[in-house]
C-alpha cells in the first residue's frame, strides 16, 4: 500500500494539505518578492536618472538599456534579502487570506 494513502485507497489528506499549504506560502513569498522588486525599481529609478548626452555618452542605446539596469538592480536587491516590504507584504496577505477563509491567526513564515 502506497504510504501516503490510509486504508481503502483514500489519499491522505492531511500531508496533501500540508503540501498545499506550503506551496501556498512560498507563491505567496515570489508575489510579495516581486512587489519589493517593482517597488524597489521606483525608488531606484530617479537616482539613476536619465542618461547623460553628450560626446561620451551612450547615446540611444544607453537611454534604451537603462531602465532594465535599474529592474535588475532591484530584484537583485530584492532576491537577496531585500529592505523588508517583501516580509510586510508577505504577512499582509497572510493575514487577508486567513479573514477570507474565517481563520482567527494565520500560520506561516516570512519569504
Amino acid at each position: 500500500m502506497d504510504r501516503l494513502s490510509a486504508p481503502g485507497g483514500a489519499p491522505n489528506q492531511t500531508a496533501s494539505h500540508a503540501a498545499n499549504h506550503a506551496a501556498n506560502h512560498a507563491a505567496l513569498a515570489r508575489v510579495a518578492r516581486r512587489f519589493e522588486a517593482q517597488a524597489l525599481g521606483a525608488l531606484l529609478k530617479p537616482v539613476f536618472g536619465e542618461a547623460p548626452k553628450g560626446l561620451l555618452s551612450g547615446g540611444a542605446a544607453e537611454a534604451q538599456w537603462r531602465p532594465m539596469l535599474v529592474e535588475n538592480y532591484a530584484r537583485s536587491w530584492s532576491d537577496r534579502g531585500g529592505v523588508g516590504i517583501a516580509d510586510a507584504v508577505f504577512r499582509e496577505m497572510l493575514r487577508m487570506q486567513s479573514a477570507a477563509q474565517g481563520q482567527a491567526n494565520p500560520e506561516g513564515t516570512t519569504p
